[in-house]
């Protein structure tokens, strides 16, 4: 599944070749997603576009009255194509912008979503969204206080949208690797330390990731088809039984809530 960096890297794709422009229709070839195409986004017609932004692993394109909420689903990418490129059997969704370019969107499973929004803020997909994890409100201090008393294992906290957003799978546990804390410790036994740490050492792994396109492991490419290149990075993520680039010892594979978990036991406490 794409996670934020990757969302960050497809906005700052598509970003110079929407702003400014209008969108003249939406081509719609399949609405079936993970809900229904919003019948607004089917009607458009001559709408300019003010701004691209992202919120947690939303795209949210600014038009003159309301938003089009993008998600990239398990398999969804954001290609800017120019109008005549024929489409494959997976590009459902067309922007015609006035520019000569398209927007197309592709995804074979389906799980993604194009929504529309009058205004944001009654958005019920943005509703109780924790901070973004690049921004000043979250740090160490938050983390810390947010942590306390939780007997929830530190991997799926991290991983909560209603803590932080965009922390998902491959950056959570790069992230504990890195800040060299354990994903199965309970969350309230991160010390006031640790958790500076983590917040900083968040920070740092999502922006080198952004810095480096993002990480292609199956599906994600970006918005230029062009692939990222963080897994080149990777120190844990997908690599069980390897050995750790740090101390040599086999790096362990556990699932917590359902996902898997990458980690080095000597390294990590």
């Amino acid at each position: 599944m794409p996670e934020l960096p990757e969302v960050e890297t497809s906005r700052r794709g598509i970003e110079p070749y929407l702003v400014g422009h209008n969108i003249q229709y939406a081509l719609v070839r399949n609405a079936r997603l993970r809900w229904p195409v919003s019948e607004q986004i089917l009607s458009l017609s001559d709408r300019p576009v003010r701004s691209v932004q992202r919120r947690a692993k939303y795209l949210l394109i600014e038009l003159d009255q309301g938003w089009i909420i993008v998600h990239l689903g398990m398999s969804g990418s954001l290609r800017m194509l120019a109008e005549e490129t024929p489409a494959g059997k997976h590009d459902h969704v067309d922007l015609v912008m006035s520019n000569g370019m398209i927007l197309r969107y592709t995804d074979p499973r389906r799980f993604g979503a194009w929504l529309w929004c009058d205004d944001l803020a009654t958005s019920p997909v943005l509703a109780h969204l924790g901070p973004e994890p690049l921004s000043e409100a979250f740090d160490g201090s938050y983390l810390y206080e947010k942590s306390r008393n939780k007997r929830t294992l530190i991997k799926p906290w991290l991983m909560d949208n209603k803590l932080v957003v965009g922390v998902g799978n491959i950056y959570a546990s790069e992230s504990l690797f890195t800040a060299r804390i354990l994903p199965d410790r309970q969350a309230g036994s991160l010390t006031r330390t640790q958790a500076e740490l983590l917040a900083e050492t968040i920070k740092a792994v999502l922006q080198r990731s952004i810095e480096q396109g993002g990480t292609t492991l199956r599906d994600f490419l970006q918005s230029d088809g062009k692939p990222g290149y963080f897994a080149q990075e990777l120190q844990v993520y997908g690599r069980a039984g390897e050995p750790c680039r740090i101390c040599c010892t086999p790096i362990e594979s556990a699932k917590h809530g359902q996902r898997s978990t990458f980690f080095c036991r000597r390294c990590q406490c």
